[in-house]
């Protein structure tokens, strides 16, 4: 289990420390679960799953997808579902815009 942390982490493209800032651990903390040098405790577990919108069950088990839908993707799927195709790309081009400048902000 202590290996999907660090997948976790590299799927959301975070360094140990930024991903131990989000979860209020301490980077060498982190470090020693993904090692396996300590154990992962049920209030980690519950903490990743709950901040990151980790599934838990993906995280105990690696079955199933790494992470839950939140009520806004559903939401947004399906209105982006009813979409006329040229919507869809319009919206896709606007998300991909937005992305942008939430990385350029957030530096």
């Amino acid at each position: 289990m202590n290996h999907r942390v660090a997948e976790i982490r590299k799927e959301l493209d975070l360094n140990q420390e930024e991903f131990a800032d989000r979860l209020g651990l301490k980077q060498t903390a982190l470090s020693m679960i993904e090692s396996g040098k300590n154990a992962l405790t049920e209030k980690n577990i519950k903490i990743i799953c709950s901040v990151l919108n980790v599934s838990e069950t993906w995280l105990r088990t690696g079955i199933g997808p790494m992470f839950e839908a939140s009520p806004y993707e559903k939401e947004f799927f399906a209105v982006y579902k009813t979409l006329l195709p040229e919507t869809q790309k319009a919206l896709l081009k606007f998300a991909k815009e937005l992305l942008k400048v939430q990385k350029k902000t957030a530096k």
